[in-house]
C-alpha cells in the first residue's frame, strides 16, 4: 500500500465522517426548532436588521444585571 493509496482512503473517509456531522446538525437544528426551543428565523433576520440602533435578537442577562445594580 503506497502512500498515494492511503491519502485516497484518508480523504473518502474524512470526506464521509464531516458529511455525517453536517447531516447531524442539521438535524439537530431542524428538531430543535420544531420543539420550540429556538426560533432560527429570527437569527437569519439579523442579516437584514444590523444597524446599531435596531433592537438585540436575545436580551444579555448579563448587561439586565448591570442596569439593575445602577
Amino acid at each position: 500500500m503506497e502512500i498515494r493509496e492511503l491519502q485516497g482512503y484518508a480523504n473518502f473517509f474524512l470526506t464521509m465522517f464531516l458529511a455525517f456531522l453536517l447531516y447531524g446538525y442539521i438535524i439537530h437544528l431542524y428538531r430543535s426548532e420544531k420543539k420550540g426551543e429556538k426560533d432560527y428565523e429570527k437569527y437569519a433576520d439579523m442579516a437584514l436588521h444590523d444597524e446599531v440602533s435596531d433592537i438585540p435578537v436575545d436580551a444579555n442577562p448579563k448587561t439586565l444585571d448591570n442596569k439593575d445594580k445602577e
